[in-house]
């Protein structure tokens, strides 16, 4: 039994329909505050909060767990900067109630998710895990602060982990089951597809002027997925190999603002209104992913590598649903 911490939310939904779908047995462990629980339809589902340990103990007493997949964190940064206390209670001191309650009942492998945000201001690009680690917000400091304390409790307690290091999370399911759904939504590509849709009037670009090929800022997006596929590849390294590590993930190329909003216009078949603003503050100009790491131990490879199908698979999903 797979235990996944968060998987109501967008990343660890899309996470357990693979595993579902590759035959492993799941339980979701949600409190709902972001994730949504129609899209826990796979596995059993258990409504619980990691600030609680009687709830998660009492989760783990009721399925005999193999391993955690951890995706239960906050992650707007901007909120992080202006309330770092709720980050860091949440991402951190709640994550030691997991990992202690798999201490207490014997569970040694745990699955991390991470981000690219653990690196702060790139140095050199693309970005490989040898790079610095160097956070420039609180989110980014949370993640970073859990990968420390599982480097703690693998040499302490014998628990293994994988650190899967994320760039830009985008697309949603092929088959339109479920997708991205934040409120609020606060990334480009859904934000662009709402315009595009008529239900917000306009998507801002926030600076234009950086070093660039348009001006605008460059990122990696890498499929969802593709993040689930590196999940259970992680789970099955873990098993095998029972060694911990930590691995980048995107698709190691970068597609500018613009890019990204004249996809969103071709696929839609639809013009919108695009205002340009000011730069917002820690946007480095370029984020881009070496994932060769990846790639070689874990054999993980990026099936929807294209920016056109991350932008068709969330076009269609959002077609389908009117969440927002």
């Amino acid at each position: 039994m797979i235990l996944i911490v968060g998987g109501a939310g967008y990343i660890g939904s899309h996470t357990n329909k693979l595993l579902s779908k590759r035959g492993y047995k799941t339980v979701v462990f949600d409190n709902l505050v972001y994730g949504h629980r129609e899209f826990a339809k796979w596995g059993d589902f258990v409504l619980g909060d990691l600030a609680n340990k009687d709830q998660i103990r009492a989760c783990f007493k009721k399925y005999q767990m193999e391993a955690v997949m951890h995706f239960s964190a906050f992650a707007y940064v901007n909120e992080s900067v202006i309330d770092p206390a709720k980050y860091y209670r949440n991402n951190v001191a709640n994550t030691l109630n997991l990992l202690d309650i798999m201490r207490e009942l014997g569970v040694s492998k745990f699955i991390f998710s991470s981000s690219c945000a653990t690196y702060g201001y790139p140095r050199e690009i693309p970005i490989s895990e040898n790079h610095p680690q160097s956070p420039i917000n609180p989110y980014g400091k949370t993640k970073l602060m859990v990968e420390d304390i599982l480097k703690d409790y693998d040499r302490a307690y014998g628990i293994k982990f994988i650190n899967l290091r994320y760039f830009n999370a985008a697309g949603a399911d092929p088959e339109g089951e479920i997708g991205e759904w934040h409120d609020p939504e606060t990334h480009l590509i859904p934000l662009t597809i709402y315009a595009a849709l008529g239900r917000k009037e306009s998507i801002k670009i926030y600076g234009t002027d950086y070093p660039t090929q348009d001006g605008t800022c460059i990122r990696d997006y890498i499929h969802v997925f593709d993040l689930a596929d590196a999940h259970i590849k992680g789970l099955e390294y873990l098993k095998e190999k029972k060694e911990s590590d930590s691995f980048n993930l995107g698709n190691d190329r970068g597609h500018s603002v613009r890019e990204v909003v004249d996809m969103v216009r071709h696929i839609a078949g639809k013009n919108f209104k695009v205002v340009e603003s000011e730069r917002r503050e820690g946007d480095p100009p370029v984020l881009i992913s070496d994932s060769k790491k990846a790639k070689e131990i874990l054999g993980w490879t990026s099936w929807y590598d294209s920016l056109e199908t991350i932008v068709e698979t969330a076009l269609n999903w959002h077609k389908r649903e009117k969440k927002n």
